[in-house]
């Protein structure tokens, strides 16, 4: 219902996600491809350590908003405004992620710049769900609860701005540990979640928007260098590879997540929320956003023939990168089920554990069959399961169209 104080409307079951919120997704496109470059521009344990850190703290201020969305329509009076407000210093974040660890000579100092916005934008957050809980005291104790662990996080990151090398990285560890160890010890007593399906649609457009990034990755690794049919056939497995990440999740793992949480209610369906998709979905979007900055590699090195031969590996850091990526997405995939149906995937696990330790045989063939046998592994275990589990997978897709 709108109040006359702040006209803000609660959403109700059948809430769908509005066109403000896909809007409010283009800032984090960009994040994530800000993120990605991150990682490229400095690619070493440390570098993608970096780039990892700040997806999780990208993540959390989406997550933030996402659950705002679900409390109310994010669409209505003034919780449009915030919105736009959240966006536009949320941009500001985007901008300055190439410089959130190390600043570049002139302008602004961007490190503190950027905590300074992050902090922004996750006040505006808090505020604007203030407001939505204004007669849940329920909600507006969690809501403070978190704010808590707000605080020490944004202080520890401001003193890591200050800072460099391993002691900037691991206080970038700590602030994001307080953040997420606070709201998972707070537990789901208090927090709402009015719609599922928005719920759950809003995290499969994150998923979109992460593979999309994947698919972006190809033709910035190809850039302005010649193309050929190598280079033609490498992108066609590159695209068929991000396919069968898109297949493995909303196929079946999408269809059943959103069913649980449908079936349950109060408490047990704000901890399924939580855990399925509030954390579970980060080390999903990780796994590829690290794919993503393997291909981007990959490619470099089939369509770069200047400085590359045609027969060259991927080496090192790369290659860890695609393998190490993918693994944690098809491991991931299995903790979802685990979750929603209280048993592993173990295909998808074994699968996983297999990528890795073929990693250093890999790092001997050419990177166009790298990328070859990456996409053929992922569409042999989608034609596997479609043969072995076929009547369920039938029953799953009848019961949730």
């Amino acid at each position: 219902m709108p109040t006359r104080r702040l006209h803000l409307v609660s959403a109700d079951e059948d809430h769908r996600v509005s066109t403000i919120e896909l809007f409010f997704d283009l800032v984090f496109v960009y994040a994530i491809t800000q993120t990605t470059q991150l990682m490229a521009d400095h690619l070493s344990p440390a570098g993608v350590g970096q780039g990892l850190a700040m997806l999780a703290v990208l993540w959390w201020c989406w997550c933030s908003y996402a659950w705002l969305g679900n409390t109310i329509h994010v669409d209505h009076g003034i919780a449009r405004l915030a919105m736009f407000g959240a966006m536009a210093v949320m941009f500001l974040v985007s901008l300055t992620i190439p410089e959130a660890f190390v600043d570049h000579p002139g302008g602004l100092y961007a490190p503190v710049l950027f905590v300074v916005c992050y902090a922004l934008v996750r006040l505006l957050h808090l505020a604007a769900y203030l407001g939505a809980a204004q007669h849940d005291p329920g909600l507006r104790r969690v809501l403070l609860k978190m704010f808590v662990g707000l605080l020490p996080s944004v202080v520890l990151l401001g003193v890591a701005a200050f800072l460099t090398g391993p002691w900037q990285l691991g206080l970038w560890i700590a602030a994001l540990l307080v953040d997420y160890v606070n709201v998972y010890l707070t537990g789901p007593e208090g927090w709402r979640l009015n719609s599922p399906a928005h719920f759950a649609e809003r995290f499969g457009l994150i998923v979109i928007i992460a593979l999309g990034e994947s698919i972006v990755a190809i033709g910035i690794g190809i850039g302005a260098l010649p193309m050929s049919w190598l280079v033609a056939g490498a992108a066609v497995c590159g695209l068929a590879l991000a396919a069968g990440m898109w297949w493995t999740y909303f196929d079946v793992v999408a269809r059943v997540s959103e069913h649980r949480l449908t079936q349950a209610s109060g408490v047990e369906r704000a901890k399924l929320a939580t855990d399925s998709y509030t954390f579970l979905h980060l080390p999903l979007i990780a796994g590829i956003v690290l794919v993503a900055l393997g291909l981007k590699k990959a490619f470099l090195c089939i369509a770069d023939t200047e400085h590359h031969t045609p027969g060259e590996a991927l080496h090192g850091v790369p290659i860890w990168t695609l393998t190490g990526g993918l693994a944690l997405y098809l491991v991931t995939l299995s903790a979802l089920r685990k979750r929603n149906l209280g048993s592993w995937n173990v295909q998808r696990l074994v699968l996983g554990v297999l990528v890795v330790a073929a990693t250093p045989l890999l790092e001997h063939v050419p990177a166009a069959v790298l990328l070859l046998l990456a996409a053929a592994t992922v569409l042999a275990l989608i034609t596997f399961e479609r043969v072995r589990f076929a009547e369920w997978r039938r029953q799953v897709h009848t019961q949730h169209p």
